[in-house]
């Protein structure tokens, strides 16, 4: 286990808080490469935090804002896996206090509104400003030369600093690597949970997961531990397949057809009981594939961004009484979840370090992402400096 989250702080005691600046990779308009550049950055108000990230994680949905796959206001500080320690407090804040580790929680938590208090923490209702990268109050933190920057998922934490509401922090214990905290704040849970809460995987059966990255691999995890019987890995990149079994996987195929012959045989033609779509960019192809994998009562989770469409005849659904899900966040509740999956990790039950092919500096994040689109990374992260 890393001994990254061992180095010793100095936080600041937030007694008085002035602006400062913070190296930061920002993407300034959709298409155009991630850049470092040098920002000012507010202090903390009323219920905000301000956080010095010391690793990120390289998710995909970062990729899809960068390439304009998906919509967001610019310019953006990019993006929301990252752990660190909270340098300073604004008044009114009870979540965390000066000193504490903390993971950033891709969805806001309040704890106050009908899906927090409901266990449905992943729906938030803090989490409408995401797209924006705007703070509750409508107004943003990060600056340059007067215009104003947001942070993705309201976070930005490809940054050495950065302020967020404290419905955005969690306090974590402070053995746990910084590398490996980062990434339970979307990919870890995300997949995870798609198997364990979304799809309901259960003892005896079978889950076959489309796609083995960073997400895909936690899905594998999460079904192996909820004790399926065969977790089926489908990805073209034998990289990806041949890791594939880390994380619990019983077999891996580089195609769709080569799996479902494979299950089909094992199962005597009853087929899977979940299909699990973890995949870079949503296609038809691939949700025709795991609607087709799936048997009577069969459902597919959709853990996926991209253009694909459902365009089955609807006798597919009926007859054989098979669902399509989809979720946010594989439906966790952030609070309790996190510390969760980091205890398992402790007690050597979730297997994270595996994750991590390759780390990356702030002024390397253009590089980590090109890895991840040719399959180099099961996992990239970005260590940040504070030399």
């Amino acid at each position: 286990m890393s001994t990254t989250a061992s180095t010793p702080e100095r936080p600041q005691t937030g007694t008085a808080l002035t602006s400062i600046t913070t190296t930061a990779v920002v993407c300034r308009k959709a298409g155009q490469p991630w850049e470092v550049t040098e920002l000012e950055l507010d202090p903390p108000k009323e219920n905000e935090v301000r956080i010095k990230f010391h690793a990120a994680g390289l998710c995909h949905s970062d990729d899809h804002i960068q390439k304009g796959d998906a919509p967001m206001r610019m310019p953006v500080v990019g993006g929301h896996e990252g752990a660190g320690v909270i340098d300073a407090v604004g008044p009114g804040v009870t979540r965390v206090e000066v000193g504490d580790h903390a993971v950033a929680s891709f969805i806001p938590v309040c704890g106050r509104c009908r899906y927090c208090s409901s266990g449905r923490q992943n729906l938030c209702d803090d989490g409408k400003n995401a797209a924006v990268g705007v703070l509750p109050d409508g107004t943003f933190r990060f600056h340059k030369d007067g215009e104003d920057y947001g942070g993705l998922c309201v976070l930005g934490t490809f940054t050495q600093y950065s302020v967020v509401s404290e419905s955005s922090v969690i306090k974590i214990a402070k053995d746990v690597p910084f590398e490996v905290a980062a990434l339970v704040g979307c990919g870890v849970p995300t997949g995870w949970g798609s198997a364990v809460n979304v799809a309901g995987v259960r003892v005896g059966q079978t889950a076959v997961i489309f796609g083995a990255g960073g997400v895909g691999a936690n899905a594998v995890q999460g079904a192996a531990m909820a004790g399926a019987e065969r977790v089926v890995v489908v990805d073209p990149v034998e990289f990806k397949r041949e890791m594939a079994p880390t994380f619990g996987a019983t077999r891996s195929f580089a195609t769709a057809d080569e799996a479902f012959e494979f299950v089909r045989t094992e199962t005597w033609g009853e087929l899977a009981d979940h299909a699990i779509i973890t995949i870079g960019v949503l296609d038809d192809a691939v949700i025709h594939d795991a609607l087709n994998i799936v048997g009577k009562t069969g459902q597919v989770t959709i853990t996926a961004v991209g253009p694909g469409r459902i365009r089955e005849n609807p006798g597919a659904f009926i007859g054989f009484q098979r669902r399509i899900m989809g979720h946010v966040y594989g439906a966790c509740n952030p609070l309790t979840d996190v510390p969760r999956l980091l205890s398992m990790y402790k007690s050597g039950k979730l297997k994270l370090d595996e994750l991590i092919t390759r780390k990356y500096t702030l002024d390397q994040v253009n590089q980590g992402y090109q890895d991840m689109l040719d399959g180099r990374n099961v996992r990239g992260v970005v260590l940040i400096d504070h030399a």
